[in-house]
Formats: C-alpha cells, structure tokens, sequence
C-alpha cells in the first residue's frame, strides 16, 4: 500500500475504534487504529523503563581505604579529633569522613544502633568506597565474669546469639525445638534456641548456614602484639575504676537487636557461648564483611557488665570512659599496623 497514493480504510468503525488521518506523500490516507493497543504499548513502554535493572552507585572516593567505624557518635569522637586532612561526603544520610589516620588512609562513619543498621551501612560503605579492611571500634556490655568495666576486647570470632527459634512449650517449662531451631546444638535459654544464618559469597554462592565468623587473622595477629596502651580509669565527675583496665585479645563476641541488662540472662550468654561481650552491631559486620571478603576485626570496651554488676546498670556513669579506651587501642593498632 505505501507509496500508491490510494485511500482505504481498515476495519470496521465502532465504539472502540476511531478514524485517524493520517497524510502519505501528498494524499490524505484514513486509517482506523485500535486506543487500547496504543495506550497498552505506552504502559509496556513505561514498565520497561521504570523496571530497568538499577545502576550501580558511583564511587564517592576512589581511594583504597581502612573503614573505621562506630555505632554512635560518643564512640566516634575522639578518632574524628585525629584524622588528618578530613573530608565529608553524604550516601543515603550518612556522613563519611574520609582522611589519614595514623598514616592510613580511612574513612570513618558511624553504622548506627543495632543489627539492621549496621548491616546496611556497611554495604552502603562498601559500595561506595574501596574498603580494603573494616575495623569497629565501641562500648561492650562485660559477660566473662574475670573482666571488667573499662578492659577492652578484641574478640577472635563473633556470633548472632539472638538469630533464634521460640521453641514450643509441650509442659510447663519443658520445650521442644522442631524443624531446624538448633543447629548449632547450643544451649537454649528457656524457649530460645539459638540458630546459625544463611549466607553466600562470590566464591561460595550456593547458601550455607553459619554462627561464627572469624575476624582476620593477620589483624588478629596485629593486635596480639600491642602492649602498653594506656587506658583511662577514671571518668567524668571523679567515678573511678577499681580495677586498671586492661587489653584482653581473644575469646568470642556475640551480637544481637538487644541491650542486655539481666543478670541471669548474662551468666547463659557465658555459658553457652564462652563470649567475653555482647554487643548489637558486631556480629552483623562480621558477616557484611565475609559475605564481601574483606578483612574485619573489632574493639570494644566494656562500658557495663550487661546486668551482672552491683545496682543500677553503669552504662551512663562509664561509657564515655570505655568509648575512649576502645578508639586509643584502634589508635595503637593502626600504628602497629605495617
């Protein structure tokens, strides 16, 4: 038909169709076109559009870094106050700190509170920067019964104590866990069965399921070698320590969403999991960083002793303090670091 300069009509008129004119070279030629094929075609066009695959974020520094990093700001401060030649950058409302620290190159933010958030920020971090190694630094609550407020720990391997099974009650006090509740074949606490979490790599994707995930050993190894770090004893408003605190490197850590001030609760965490201290962002870390393979460890001071301590939980009274013991042994180790 193109080219023949005839007019004609295709299909038949009614309700669901109009006539459009539509002008070949210099003849007028009426062609009868479907709405409802047209407006399909603009929606499939739109879909494809919108559902693209998204794009990779671009680097916000292309620098290989070391990333710091802490929960909240008081844990922060006093390794901000040492960066050299500090500049800001913004991903998603978190503000990176790029700079040198002990003659490395770093970039320090905070992951915020609790296990999500550390998560997410770590990879967010991740994406946006080239990390070479992630090392946390922040405030514990004390499970080993031989340490004390202020000591700061370097954990060996950390664990989700709190990744769980709520088993069911088949008498009173008497439960079952079904299904996979107990895999790591821990001890429960009443109807919590602790669970071991699924997770891939590039190397390994196929899913296994894991409790424990080691730090670095060759930071471990670094850490080793510190000694003489002085740590404070004595906080604000003359609260003082009975004990000098100490550098403790070794044994577990566990994370988990929740802050710890139960006693009982705290004797089964050392029991069962021969941690040193708990915390809410570690562990998460650990695994952000596996499943990207690269190199972890973290600090951390014992602000409080989760419940197990004498009167009201002393968090308020000594955080500050642990919060500055844990970022001057990060502090030692970059320095001891080759």
């Amino acid at each position: 038909m193109e080219g023949t300069g005839a007019s004609a009509e295709f299909g038949s008129y009614n309700a669901d169709y109009m006539k459009i004119s539509v002008t070949f070279g210099d003849t007028p030629m009426t062609r009868s076109v479907d709405l409802s094929v047209r407006l399909l075609a603009v929606v499939l066009l739109f879909m494809l559009y919108t559902l693209r695959p998204a794009q990779a974020a671009d680097l916000l520094d292309s620098t290989p870094r070391i990333a710091v990093i802490s929960a909240f700001e008081p844990e922060m401060s006093l390794l901000l106050k040492k960066v050299e030649h500090p500049q800001q950058h913004s991903a998603n409302g978190v503000v990176f700190t790029t700079g040198v620290l002990q003659g490395k190159a770093v970039v320090l933010f905070l992951s915020g509170v609790s296990m999500v958030n550390a998560s997410m920020n770590t990879q967010l971090a991740l994406d946006r920067f080239r990390i070479t190694h992630i090392v946390f630094s922040g405030i514990a609550g004390g499970v080993n019964p031989s340490l004390h407020i202020g000591d700061v720990t370097v954990a060996k391997r950390w664990g989700q104590y709190l990744e769980l099974l709520m088993a069911r009650e088949v008498a009173p006090n008497v439960y079952q866990s079904s299904g996979d509740g107990n895999k790591t074949g821990l001890p429960h606490f009443g109807m919590m069965y602790t669970r071991s979490v699924e997770v891939v790599t590039a190397a390994r994707p196929q899913v296994t399921r894991k409790f424990w995930f080691e730090v670095d050993p060759a930071m471990f190894a670094v850490a080793r070698t510190l000694k003489d770090v002085k740590l404070d004893d004595c906080a604000k408003k003359g609260h003082c320590l009975r004990h000098q605190p100490e550098l403790v490197v070794g044994g577990n850590g566990v994370s988990g969403a929740a802050f710890v001030d139960n006693a009982k609760f705290r004797r089964y965490v050392f029991k069962a999991f021969g941690a040193n201290v708990l915390d809410m962002e570690s562990a998460a870390c650990a695994m952000v960083a596996y499943s990207n393979s690269v190199p972890f460890i973290a600090f951390r001071s014992l602000s409080d002793l989760a419940g197990g301590g004498e009167g009201a939980n002393e968090m308020s009274t000594f955080m500050s303090l642990a919060a500055g013991n844990s970022a001057r042994v990060l502090l030692a180790f970059l320095q001891a670091w080759k």
